[in-house]
């Protein structure tokens, strides 16, 4: 449902930080597997788009109103390809813009082809204090099939640097691959543990709709692990991040108590966030209301619109309150630390009720998939995790 707003003025002050998301779009390569807002592209003005960003941002920021700020996260795309400098002066806009915290968490994702130790050196002075590596596989074979233009050499040199280099470091890999065995998995995941991450995504591998991969698959060129097999390296993964004191504090999430990514908590516990770049999404409380706004992907027309209007939202809804409850439970799910239904009631303007099924509720309990914590929240346990997907369909009204 789509509400009529004043969006000519700053939204109202909320008590809650702000998270902001800064979108690169461009790639080396695309991976057979991406399917996210990733292009690449012969030659790239990065000037120019530079600049657009931080006009995209003065314009976003002037509509936000001066919100407390409490993340930046570069991604991509590769935003480890963006120059330094353009880095470095859209931290600084973003400070003086908002109300920065102290502890501001400053992300860029990088790979290990664009990442020498130098350029580390430059972006680390340019503010950024958290770097996410997308390693993906330590074994050749793998790296070659998920396209990745890496070795397993240059993953480990790029770890041992970015760990010199910043406070807080983590990567990321993907497992369920075409024959990969629990015992593999294990070591793997030890090799790249050892190497001393405060923090680890990790995704099993899928095949998205529109990637080389769902051609490939459709025509039975590989197949996956699934069922009881990709759920036993799930747990695999749990087991042995845990020897190495990483905590499961989201469904593919990772991390050491304390290094938990505090922008993508943002995005779980359902709070503000604005999106600057091509594609990029955004949710902004203004009067009450929450604004679902999305920009224009492809790279050359978000740059010709930011350029003549000073933004490329191409659409902007007032989220219905049950799309609000919805979005909130979604996310928050997925968190170990589940979810407090007295904030989805907050967050979505509706009674707890009105978003789940009761009757559902409980007999997902009984099904060891929801449980209720003493503190009242409402967790999904390992099982559920497992099946979310599956899972929230039928909870949700």
């Amino acid at each position: 449902m789509t509400e009529t707003l004043a969006l000519d003025r700053p939204a109202t002050q909320t008590a809650e930080s702000l998270a902001l998301y800064i979108h690169w779009p461009f790639c080396a390569a695309k991976c057979p597997y991406c399917d996210f807002n990733s292009h690449v592209r012969p030659a790239v003005d990065a000037a120019r788009h530079g600049r657009a960003l931080l006009t995209e941002l003065e314009h976003e920021a002037a509509r936000a109103g001066r919100r407390r700020l409490g993340s930046i996260f570069f991604g991509g795309g590769t935003p480890s390809l963006m120059p330094p400098g353009a880095v470095a002066a859209l931290i600084e806009r973003a400070r003086a813009l908002f109300e920065a915290e102290p502890d501001l968490e400053i992300t860029l994702e990088a790979n290990p082809t664009s990442v020498e130790a130098g350029k580390l050196r430059e972006f680390r002075a340019a503010g950024v204090n958290r770097l996410s590596l997308g390693v993906q596989a330590l074994d050749a074979a793998s790296l070659g099939f998920l396209g990745r233009n890496h070795s397993a050499n240059e993953a480990i040199a790029a770890l041992e640097h970015a760990r010199e280099t910043f406070p807080r470091l983590s990567f990321d890999l993907i497992y369920a691959r075409p024959g990969q065995g629990e015992a593999a998995w294990r070591e793997e995941l030890r090799r790249a543990l050892a190497l001393a991450a405060d923090h680890l995504s990790l995704y099993q591998l899928t095949v998205e709709p529109g990637t080389r991969f769902a051609t490939e698959h459709a025509r039975g060129a590989f197949h996956l692990p699934e069922g009881d097999d990709a759920a036993a390296l799930y747990t695999a993964t749990a087991e042995e991040a845990a020897r190495f004191g990483l905590l499961p504090y989201e469904v593919s999430n990772y991390a050491k108590p304390g290094a938990e990514s505090r922008h993508n908590l943002a995005y779980w516990r359902y709070a503000d966030y604005l999106g600057i770049g091509a594609g990029a999404h955004q949710r902004l409380t203004r009067d009450g209301a929450i604004l679902a706004a999305r920009r224009h992907r492809a790279p050359e027309i978000w740059l010709e619109r930011v350029e003549r209007d000073g933004h490329a939202r191409v659409e902007e809804e007032a989220l219905s309150a049950v799309d609000r409850g919805r979005e909130a439970m979604l996310m928050g799910l997925r968190l170990s630390e589940g979810i407090d239904p007295a904030r989805i009631a907050a967050r979505s303007g509706q009674d707890f009720d009105a978003v789940v099924d009761r009757a559902m509720l409980e007999a997902l309990q009984e099904e060891g998939y929801l449980r209720w914590l003493p503190d009242g929240r409402l967790q999904a346990t390992m099982e559920g995790r497992l099946r979310l997907d599956a899972l929230l369909p039928v909870l949700l009204r």
